[in-house]
């Protein structure tokens, strides 16, 4: 049975009107939310980029729902021991409400702190690196760790909960799927080729069964962008005007700053949202969209809708999709 997830997307809107749209998709059937976590917009006119962890801790005291980033690098702008410090922080706050979802990070948001923007390779060795650090400090225990690319004298962790929250670590390529398998509690990818799924999920499994683990009880999480509107028109020009980004068939990571999305979002015509964002107007077209991914096996789908009618697309998942997702 898949789980419905709203993704709040705070390079688009202000925390306190995304708090208001995160309550009114808990009331029409989303029970659990996905937070992206971004220092910058991709371009100017998305024109926002709050604080993920002090937008999800409201987010804890306005709704019942679930929630985590989606996600939060631990390599750059925050050392793993700050990660560590904010998630077990939050779920003491709300025992069995959040989750850790982890990446390696872009130039966009990582890239501020300056120095050295290492290749993909390498943001990933630090990443688990990075992990490892951050299920040290949640055991509660005074800790040390002296690696490849961090160090930390002794911590310890004074709040904690009486549970961690799991790690999920987003995962685009079968090593990483492999590592996400044996090191965490999950994984979050995005809308790809089937049989690129596929094999994730194939190396997701491998990993897990090397280190003892029943992959079919851990997380496999999906996030996917679409565009609702009345009009078939109307949705595409929202995803032209409001996500270019999702009309980007290219690696985005080694891209420092929102002018130069801007700049290149001129180039960003309707056709190259081809299998990269769904665009219909049509509620019985998003619900087959979003059964063919739960088909895969995914236990979560996280939905964001790019336009600014947020309220509208809630509304129409609500009656249309959520009640038949699982049908």
């Amino acid at each position: 049975m898949v789980v419905m997830g709203y993704a709040a997307m705070m390079e688009q809107f202000s925390p306190t009107v995304l708090l208001d749209y995160c309550e009114r998709a808990e009331k029409v059937g989303f029970p659990t939310v996905m937070a992206s976590d971004h220092f910058h917009p991709w371009v100017p006119e998305q024109g926002e980029s709050g604080f993920s962890y002090a937008f999800m801790a409201a987010l804890g005291e306005r709704t019942e729902q679930r929630f985590g980033p989606g996600v939060v690098c631990p390599s750059f702008r925050y050392h793993p021991a700050i990660v560590a410090h904010m998630a077990a922080t939050l779920e003491a706050m709300y025992p069995g409400r959040t989750y850790l979802g982890i990446g390696a990070g872009e130039a966009l948001n990582e890239a501020i702190v300056g120095g050295e923007w290492p290749d993909g390779g390498q943001r990933s060795r630090m990443m688990f690196e990075a992990i490892e650090i951050i299920e040290k400090l949640f055991t509660g225990k005074r800790v040390k760790h002296e690696g490849r690319y961090f160090k930390m004298e002794y911590a310890r962790l004074y709040t904690i909960p009486d549970e961690p929250p799991p790690i999920y670590v987003a995962t685009a390529g079968p090593l990483n799927a492999l590592r996400t398998g044996r090191h965490t509690d999950g994984m979050i990818t995005v809308g790809a080729p089937e049989e690129r799924i596929e094999g994730l999920f194939s190396q997701f499994e491998k990993g897990a069964e090397r280190e003892g683990k029943d992959a079919s009880k851990m997380a496999k999480i999906l996030q996917i962008h679409v565009s609702y509107a009345k009009t078939e028109e109307e949705a595409t020009e929202n995803a032209v005007k409001e996500w270019p980004n999702g009309g980007m068939a290219f690696p985005k990571a080694d891209i420092r700053q929102p002018e130069d999305f801007q700049a290149m979002a001129r180039l960003v015509e309707p056709k190259h949202y081809a299998n990269r964002v769904f665009i219909s107007n049509d509620p019985a077209a998003h619900l087959e969209h979003v059964k063919h991914w739960a088909s895969f096996g995914f236990d979560e789908i996280y939905v964001h809708n790019v336009g600014r009618n947020q309220e509208e697309f809630i509304d129409v998942y609500g009656e249309h999709v959520i009640p038949h997702v699982n049908d």
